[in-house]
């Protein structure tokens, strides 16, 4: 199953270290493949550095994939567009 979402970056200073940790973090036990589109550029959500490289500002559009099972993919999806959506917790 392939689940995409668009999001928008609502952090002040963007995705920096704090948020891209948090992300990393919950994708920690997932095994779905989860990649991140920010400006025509794909990476993979679980890299840290990936992430911090995308340089994505605030309000920046970010489209978010995700490839896995069913429930566990839904799952993922769903921490994700939360995570975005509550500023990682800032």
């Amino acid at each position: 199953m392939k689940l995409i979402e668009k999001v928008q970056v609502k952090n002040r200073l963007g995705l920096h270290t704090r948020p891209a940790t948090v992300i990393v973090q919950l994708l920690q036990n997932c095994r779905s493949e989860v990649s991140f589109t920010c400006r025509r550029e794909t990476i993979n959500a679980r890299s840290l550095l990936s992430i911090l490289m995308l340089a994505a500002r605030q309000n920046s559009k970010i489209t978010i994939t995700v490839e896995g099972q069913d429930s566990e993919a839904r799952k993922t999806m769903e921490a994700l567009v939360e995570a975005f959506e509550n500023r990682f917790g800032e």
